[in-house]
């Protein structure tokens, strides 16, 4: 095997191992944004979801999810608090395409990205 298919082999056991199953047997995935998105449309989207459920109360100044202090962090965060309260009454992660389904947790430090499948 060449290295650089060893190197793919090893990258593809390292997601699978980072993908967290629950107790129920659900994988856990969280809601966030997508880096390709345009900053507009992110802040768009982000405004939305803060008017719409979500929890943006993190995301304020010395508060847990402030830091880093990115539209890209920000938003992630405030697509996956609409998406984990609302999927159960039909919501999606789509946000205008601004946002994706991940099944590595974003968390970090502090602040804390919620699954509640």
């Amino acid at each position: 095997m060449s290295s650089a298919n060893s190197l793919k082999l090893l990258l593809a056991l390292i997601c699978l191992s980072a993908v967290v199953r629950k107790s129920d047997g659900q994988f856990e995935e969280w809601c966030i944004a997508d880096e390709q998105t345009p900053d507009e449309d992110l802040q768009t989207a982000l405004d939305w979801a803060c008017g719409n459920g979500a929890d943006c109360s993190k995301i304020q100044v010395n508060k847990a999810c402030y830091l880093p202090n990115t539209l890209k962090d920000h938003a992630s965060y405030a697509f996956n608090s609409y998406y984990q309260k609302l999927k159960h009454k039909g919501a999606t992660c789509y946000f205008s395409a601004a946002a994706i389904i991940t099944a590595l947790d974003p968390s970090h430090g502090s602040c804390k990205f919620e699954d509640l499948s």
